[in-house]
């Protein structure tokens, strides 16, 4: 299984924000390239990067920390946040992303972005599914709409999706656990499926339970800076399950 850790960023700054409330920021001292350098020592080879900025906005605010975390280690880089056009993905990877994360552009415009996944591969393009009480929201999350987790997952499935991320808003940096049960049901309906759990991890017991489950990666923040998971710790589990 594979081990992402995640880097939100507001204003080139390393931030976490608890059940997607921008009105709930906490801000870290490390940069974010400091925070991935520290990543990259201790075996990590893939990071989540979010543009929260441009998650909001609905457009790309945040390459210069992209640009810092390509240029300065060997790290992948899966980035999300604001990516809504064609040109977005295209400098997304001018930057050096290794793929994209889009959810917006998904619920807004279907056409649009399973084209991205003909035309971009399905290697470089992955799904954000973030729900609360089991309807997707988007923009950042600041946005509900009635469409139901499982049939927006579907569609895309249908059409050849591989890669899919998914929070369950409510357990996003409360530090109250996985939705363990969501990640079972979405294992058995899309059998196929890479899918990252995302949202609630307190410990490595947690990642250790999804990786159990069957998940094919797991992407965790606040429990790192929040020091609830130690660099150690995330060597320990890199050794023995990558």
């Amino acid at each position: 299984m594979l081990l992402v850790p995640s880097i939100s960023v507001i204003n080139g700054r390393t931030t976490r924000l608890t059940k997607g409330d921008y009105s709930n920021e906490k801000f870290y001292e490390e940069s974010p390239i400091e925070v991935a350098s520290q990543f990259e020592e201790h075996g990590i080879t893939r990071i989540h990067l979010i543009d929260l900025e441009g998650a909001k906005k609905g457009t790309i605010v945040n390459y210069d920390p992209l640009q810092m975390i390509t240029g300065y280690t060997k790290l992948s880089v899966n980035f999300t946040g604001g990516i809504h056009t064609d040109g977005d993905v295209i400098k997304a990877f001018e930057h050096r992303a290794e793929s994209i994360t889009s959810a917006s552009v998904a619920v807004q415009n279907k056409e649009t972005f399973a084209n991205w996944i003909m035309s971009y591969g399905r290697e470089k393009i992955a799904l954000a599914a973030d729900s609360l009480d089991g309807l997707i929201r988007i923009k950042g999350w600041q946005t509900a709409t009635d469409l139901k987790i499982f049939d927006h997952i579907a569609y895309f499935y249908e059409r050849g999706l591989k890669y899919l991320k998914t929070t369950d808003i409510s357990r996003d940096g409360a530090l109250e656990g996985p939705s363990f049960d969501l990640y079972k049901s979405l294992l058995k309906e899309f059998p196929n499926l890479c899918i990252f759990a995302s949202g609630g991890v307190r410990n490595m017991d947690d990642v250790k339970k999804l990786a159990d489950q069957g998940l094919y990666g797991v992407v965790f923040g606040k429990a790192f800076y929040e020091r609830n998971i130690s660099l150690k710790e995330i060597e320990n589990f890199v050794n023995v399950y990558a």
